[in-house]
């Protein structure tokens, strides 16, 4: 989760900011030679390449599987130390080697056949790996059975190299957290520029796949942490509708807003992942019927003509922001035109002002839904309140840079019974209407804005400061679907654009992201740069 203004304990309005201070971090580290990441084989190959590869023989599961174990011992645990990676699945080589086999035979269980992913912390595998959520309090935390989500990636033959860092218990402990850090796993760098935040929480999937360490990965949202790591480290992200991928083995922070979902470094291949990773779960605690058989392929979705007589509306308070960031938001605008889009200025960020409400939902549902999780896990700790004693027992590890204030307020509310929660709620559940009625009124078929301003420097000891606009943040509040893609960069720094839509539009709200992807082509691999000259 991105520790927006409701972590703040505020609303969950978004940062508006004039100006983002480009400057070097003042960073100390050296790390020595910069790797050259376009002699890795598998640099910037996609999922469908991969595929191909497979198909004609000139690449095996196995062969492409050791590659990204090397490239994560070169770049993760050696050379720049990106620290994406929190742990290694001793089983990933056989896996691939089970795979290859299948393929021999003549069974192939889908797109992700044989296909290397990397999945978030707070995810549970029934394997090896632990299950943590990044807190060394859930160290040896061995599931005793696959989150829906990942015996979804099993069948689908994917081969599951590891698990992500991410910021700690989905950078939900404290208001001075910084993304991408965990007692477990420590901090997450962003490939581009080393010293710069790679946002969180699902940051160490963001970074891995923008630097190549696997060909997608799974993260999850409450609010931004997939399309804000997205976007600063200038990869894809896909927020689906809440419901649409089961949460259940997923250490929750929300039942209203929490969803897993797909990054990667094109649209396509995101989608590809998020296509397999949809099911029905009778486990999940979604409030909305979904039928999952609608959203089994999105190969119709990668259409370059998908933004022709499209109506997609920008936020009127985004234009003018920044001078760097409104010169990129205003050529994709332009490129969206130039491709039949028709381009209306909105007023919808004012949508997601719900007062104090989505702290409230999210202190009350965290206490509820994590005293659940934990009470049947195989944890040491079994409650909210017994993580907040061990961390206050073994503060020198646990919290040797930030405090859990979030967890003891959480821990002080009470039952999902209660007339605040309750309150709270019907006003979150209210930003739906707000929004389905905008999109009627203004029959748009998407909303856009940049995600977020340029990475801010990595400072555990005052926290992020995070550099405006979020306008994912109404997606997030309502549950409804999200797609952010690379926008452009600044100072080599890259700035993401949300795509938002209406709830279980996600086909054609890819539909949408793919086009202005192929239109714009703004991707580009990450140099590694240890920090900006100054």
């Amino acid at each position: 989760m991105k520790r927006r203004n409701f972590v703040r304990l505020t609303s969950a309005a978004g940062i508006a900011m004039a100006a983002f201070p480009i400057l070097n971090c003042n960073s100390g580290t050296r790390n020595g030679k910069k790797p050259d990441a376009s002699a890795f084989q598998l640099s910037e190959m996609t999922v469908a390449q991969m595929q191909d590869g497979m198909k004609k023989g000139t690449l095996t599961s196995r062969a492409i599987t050791k590659s990204y174990l090397d490239q994560i011992a070169l770049l993760d645990r050696n050379g720049p130390k990106i620290n994406a990676v929190i742990e290694i699945n001793p089983d990933a080589l056989a896996i691939a080697e089970a795979m290859d086999a299948e393929r021999k035979k003549g069974r192939l269980r889908g797109p992700m056949h044989g296909i290397p992913i990397l999945i978030k912390d707070n995810i549970d595998t029934k394997d090896k790996m632990q299950t943590t959520a990044g807190s060394i309090a859930l160290s040896g935390n061995i599931a005793s059975n696959d989150a829906f989500v990942v015996k979804k990636l099993r069948e689908a033959g994917a081969v599951i190299l590891g698990k992500t860092n991410l910021s700690e218990w989905a950078n939900f402990r404290s208001t001075q957290s910084s993304s991408g850090w965990s007692s477990r796993g420590g901090q997450t760098k962003n490939p581009y520029i080393l010293d710069r935040s790679p946002c969180g929480s699902s940051s160490g999937s963001g970074a891995a796949v923008a630097a190549n360490l696997c060909a997608v990965a799974v993260g999850t949202e409450t609010n931004g942490s997939i399309a804000c790591p997205a976007a600063t480290n200038g990869v894809v992200g896909i927020k689906p509708t809440v419901g649409l991928v089961s949460r259940s083995g997923i250490i929750p922070i929300s039942a209203t807003q929490d969803t897993a979902g797909p990054l990667g470094r094109t649209v396509a291949d995101a989608a590809t992942l998020l296509s397999v990773m949809i099911g029905a779960d009778e486990n999940d605690p979604s409030r909305i019927p979904v039928t999952h058989q609608k959203f089994t392929d999105f190969s119709g979705s990668f259409d370059l003509n998908g933004l022709n007589g499209k109506r997609i509306g920008v936020e009127k308070g985004f234009l003018k922001q920044n001078k760097d960031v409104d010169a990129l938001l205003q050529k994709a605008l332009v490129q969206m035109k130039e491709k039949g889009a028709v381009i209306v200025e909105v007023d919808y960020m004012k949508t997601q002002k719900v007062d104090n409400a989505e702290s409230i939902v999210l202190q009350y549902e965290f206490k509820d839904g994590l005293n659940k999780y934990l009470s049947k896990s195989n944890a040491k700790i079994k409650s909210l309140a017994e993580l907040i004693a061990f961390n206050k027992a073994n503060a020198a590890k646990a919290m040797p840079y930030f405090q859990q204030e979030l967890l003891e307020i959480s821990e002080g509310r009470g039952s999902l019974q209660s007339k605040e929660y309750q309150e709270a709620l019907a006003k979150i559940l209210n930003v739906r209407n707000a929004l389905n009625a905008l999109f009627e009124s203004e029959k748009l078929d998407a909303l856009c804005g940049p995600a977020t301003g340029p990475a801010w420097c990595n400072d555990l000891v005052k926290g992020d400061l995070w550099s405006g606009y979020g306008g994912y943040g109404p997606a997030a509040i309502s549950g409804f679907p999200s797609v952010t893609v690379p926008m452009g960069a600044v100072n080599e720094l890259p700035i993401g654009i949300s795509f938002l839509g209406k709830a279980f539009a996600d086909a054609g709200l890819i539909r949408i992201a793919y086009a202005y992807e192929q239109a714009s082509k703004n991707r580009t691999a990450p140099k590694f740069i240890e920090t900006l000259a100054g």
